[in-house]
């Protein structure tokens, strides 16, 4: 396994939730990564690691590789895999997602 892979696992079982994205969490750089920030906000996550893909390449192409998924943002729970914006406002609005949120100790 590569060292960029590596990191990801440990990234993403180490932490309750983790959002590869574009920018930071105080500063989207895309549309998508501010609306899953906003949609984390909103179903009261307290504690968010978030990944810059915009910092490093090998980050970027590697996430997508480790999720088998094409785009970014990617949100991880608990270690799991969950989706890109799209799923995770479907989640929002079915409650689902503040419950994983709570499941994993992110959220009150």
């Amino acid at each position: 396994m590569s060292d960029v892979q590596t990191f990801i696992r440990e990234t993403v079982t180490n932490n309750p939730v983790v959002l590869f994205m574009k920018g930071t969490a105080q500063f989207p750089q895309c549309g998508f990564s501010g609306r899953a920030i906003q949609i984390l906000k909103n179903s009261g996550v307290t504690k968010l690691v978030t990944v810059n893909v915009l910092e490093d390449e090998e980050v970027r192409s590697g996430i997508k590789e480790f999720s088998q998924w094409p785009t970014i943002p990617q949100l991880y729970i608990a270690g799991e895999f969950i989706g890109g914006a799209d799923i995770m406002t479907e989640m929002e609005q079915s409650g689902e997602l503040k419950q994983a949120l709570v499941e994993a100790g992110a959220a009150e």
